[in-house]
């Protein structure tokens, strides 16, 4: 993890960046719900706010903490960097994940407020379903693939661009459109609205979306091999380019 910062402050740039993530996902979709009756143009308004919300908040936030907003991301750089000491600690992990999933019920709770909602209430938004389910490996391995391919091929400092890119598309090829995070997840099911999910969905989410990382390290290890002893490891979803390594580490994100 990033010498620059103590991992006091990089955990509380993770809990705002997941909160200020969440906050556009569930507030873009109340906006949308408010505006048109039109599904697809309420998916449209949700899917392009967190395009643009989550690069500006990898490109930010990245050279602080990394800008991982997802324990997947989180789980997966310590598996990757456990052998030579290269990824984060478990005590990153924790930090991370527990900051995450706070930031994330924090930022439903601040998206509802705007908009004048109940502050706290259970979405009602039934997801339970096989295909769903499916929906999330695929999103979530796709996303673990790209971000840690990226790193591989050299070219992290795309990552605010092409990560952003990924979950917009992903919005729409995914049946489940596309959660792939298991902090916000949790988050999205203090939320009784568009974007929210009922709380008997979100264990197999979970379950769905820690394969899905599985997955996505299993392409990166068949897509580029195994990584040489001397590669920059993957500090997080846009893992730090060369440039940048010796001072910051770059970000990513779901």
């Amino acid at each position: 993890m990033s010498g620059e910062a103590p991992l006091a402050r990089r955990a509380a740039v993770e809990a705002l960046g997941t909160a200020a993530l969440v906050a556009v996902v569930v507030g873009s979709g109340i906006q949308a719900t408010e505006l048109t009756r039109d599904i697809g143009v309420q998916l449209l308004a949700n899917s392009l706010a967190t395009v643009f919300g989550l690069g500006m908040l990898i490109a930010f936030l990245g050279p602080v903490s990394g800008a991982h907003f997802n324990p997947a991301v989180t789980l997966a750089a310590w598996f990757t960097g456990r052998g030579t000491g290269d990824g984060p600690a478990l005590r990153d992990v924790g930090a991370y994940a527990a900051a995450q999933v706070t930031g994330a019920i924090g930022g439903a709770v601040l998206a509802d407020a705007m908009f004048g909602r109940p502050l706290v209430r259970l979405s009602t938004h039934d997801r339970f379903a096989a295909h769903l389910w499916l929906g999330e490996v695929v999103a979530t391995a796709g996303l673990i693939w790209l971000i840690f391919g990226l790193t591989r091929v050299g070219r992290a400092q795309l990552a605010p661009l092409l990560v952003a890119s990924y979950i917009g598309a992903a919005y729409w090829f995914t049946s489940s459109t596309s959660f792939a995070n298991p902090a916000v997840t949790i988050g999205r099911a203090f939320t009784d609205t568009f974007a929210g999910i009922a709380p008997s969905s979100v264990a197999p989410f979970l379950a769905a979306q820690l394969v899905g990382a599985a997955v996505g390290l299993v392409l990166v290890a068949i897509s580029f091999g195994r990584r040489p002893d001397t590669a920059t490891p993957p500090k997080g979803a846009t893992a730090r380019s060369s440039e940048e390594s010796s001072s910051e580490e770059s970000a990513l994100t779901s």
